[in-house]
């Protein structure tokens, strides 16, 4: 049997490039049960409020919400938003652990895939933006907008 590569994204959290600045990412594997990978697999996980923690040399997802799988049995978690334990090599740990104690830095999770048949998890490295950096995003979108809108009216009035 080939290796599997589909690489399709299950859950993103659009919000967080709207709050943070991304400096830096990293793909994590995550410590599942049968029946989330299951219910991964579905798309039912959301991870729009959730925040990712380091304590003992361990990296943990909290509030991540897996929906619990339908046709599961008895060993269905029955916490949909447990603490779940993320995989990630040491150096990457100690480091992410060394530029999240900086002033204004987090670890947050950005999408959820599933890559060679295992269920990855994006984090990037956050510094939250501010109210007018917020603002500054948002008019280099619409005057991006405007140019792609007006180079569009040209070439309709080349032809």
């Amino acid at each position: 049997m080939g290796k599997k590569s589909d690489g399709k994204v299950l859950a993103q959290n659009k919000k967080a490039s709207h709050d943070y600045f991304i400096e830096d990412t990293y793909e994590a594997g995550m410590v599942l049960t049968g029946t989330e990978i299951k219910s991964i697999r579905n798309g039912r996980a959301n991870i729009a409020d959730a925040f990712a923690t380091i304590r003992n040399g361990e990296i943990h997802i909290h509030n991540m919400h897996i929906s619990p799988f339908e046709q599961g049995n008895r060993f269905n978690p029955t916490d949909p938003t447990r603490a779940r334990k993320l995989l990630l090599h040491k150096e990457q740990i100690t480091k992410l652990l060394g530029l999240s104690k900086q002033e204004g830095y987090t670890i947050v999770p950005l999408k959820v895939y599933i890559r060679n048949g295992y269920a990855k998890l994006l984090l990037g490295l956050g510094k939250g933006k501010k109210q007018y950096d917020k603002r500054a995003d948002a008019a280099k979108r619409d005057a991006q907008r405007d140019i792609q809108r007006a180079l569009r009216e040209k070439q309709k009035i080349a032809r």
